[in-house]
């Protein structure tokens, strides 16, 4: 099981119309958060210590399906939160399947099973399950127990009904590759089109820190994992490229654009990951307005450890038209798991001073102005 190739077209059409109008920063997968309430607390999420009246917002329909509209990327990934929470999300899965938009409707499949009758089969809509290990290590980092068994049969009945699904997991402290290699055997055992994997970002909110790997331990533990998979025919729902990067093989600067975020607040500056940043009215003034320099590894040292798909599958995926020959090159061989990493980004920051981002005018009174607003 494959992208299906109606969306491997249309997104492949979306970044050529792109190169040929020769637009530098353009966005590829819109990330939607109409909700932060979430019916799991786990240990690495930054987004559930919001006061009440935060987490009992939502946007509506019409603002799901304006955000789509400014942006205009083939692609949206629903997160939150859990947005399975959300009484309107049949509604705007069905706007933007409408709009022939490929969607990846984030679950952690807790109220998948009883609310998959609300949601048809696609080749638009893919039900992207959290995962992040097999049973004991999942159940340790959603902080509840049974719920790794709990996706599992609701990954097997989303299949026999017809649905697209794919598995997100992320990888934190004390995880092994031969541990990580047993679980991406199992999660071909369970059919699904592939897994979004990456290590976790130590969110400024999270609830705990010490579970976050640094960028040379990731680099080293994806290029185990990388190793033990060959001859395996695992899939993954990434480039190459990145897949690449993640076992150090490439040097990437940060392309946070390339999935910006829509939530409750606004569109939020640079992405999903860093807080207190500032939010932007409108998709334009994100784009526009943001000072994009001051964010990514060796500009910021939040940025410091961040190898997430969300700032780095943009630039892999822009990498892999620039040089074909090299994705292809990886995609046939795999990535490349001995031998030097490839150089890090120097660090053009002083460690000793405080990170303060460039507050365009209004930015402030807009994050206070949301903050104390309802949202039906």
């Amino acid at each position: 099981m494959s992208v299906p190739l109606i969306q491997q077209y249309r997104v492949a059409k979306y970044i050529i119309g792109k190169k040929i109008t020769r637009q530098k920063r353009y966005p590829l997968v819109l990330m939607l958060e109409p909700l932060f309430r979430c019916n799991l607390a786990c240990a690495g999420c930054g987004k559930i210590d919001y006061p009440d009246e935060i987490l009992d917002k939502r946007l509506s329909y019409d603002e799901c399906m304006q955000a789509i509209d400014e942006c205009g990327t083939p692609i949206v990934s629903i997160a939150g939160g859990e947005p399975l929470i959300h009484k309107e999300m049949p509604e705007i899965v069905d706007g933007f399947i409408h709009k022939k938009k490929f969607v990846y409707l984030c679950t952690n499949a807790l109220l998948l099973e009883r609310r998959m009758d609300d949601y048809t089969p696609s080749p638009y809509l893919t039900f992207s399950i959290h995962l992040d290990g097999n049973r004991e290590r999942h159940d340790a980092s959603v902080c509840r127990d049974g719920v790794f068994d709990k996706c599992v049969a609701v990954i097997k009945e989303a299949r026999r009904r017809g649905f697209r699904v794919t598995i997100n997991c992320t990888l934190f402290q004390g995880e092994s590759a031969e541990e990580i290699s047993e679980f991406m055997d199992t999660a071909m055992d369970l059919g699904v089109e592939g897994v979004t994997i990456s290590p976790g970002y130590s969110y400024e909110r999270a609830p705990r820190q010490d579970v976050f790997l640094k960028k040379k331990e990731s680099k080293q533990l994806f290029r185990d994992i990388f190793n033990l998979g060959r001859g395996r025919k695992w899939r993954f729902n990434q480039s190459g490229l990145y897949l690449d990067f993640l076992a150090g093989n490439q040097t990437y600067h940060c392309t946070p654009w390339g999935n910006p975020t829509r939530n409750v607040f606004g569109w939020q500056k640079p992405c999903y990951l860093l807080v207190g940043e500032g939010y932007a009215r409108t998709f334009d003034g994100l784009m526009n307005e943001t000072e994009w320099d001051n964010y990514g590894t060796g500009r910021n040292p939040k940025c410091a450890n961040c190898m997430v798909h969300c700032g780095y599958e943009a630039t892999a995926v822009d990498d892999t038209f620039h040089r074909p020959w090299e994705a292809l090159k990886v995609f046939l061989k795999g990535p490349r798991t001995t031998g030097p990493m490839a150089p890090e980004l120097p660090v053009l920051y002083d460690d000793n001073e405080v990170h303060k981002p460039i507050l365009v005018s209004g930015e402030k009174q807009l994050s206070s102005s949301c903050s104390s607003s309802k949202v039906a």
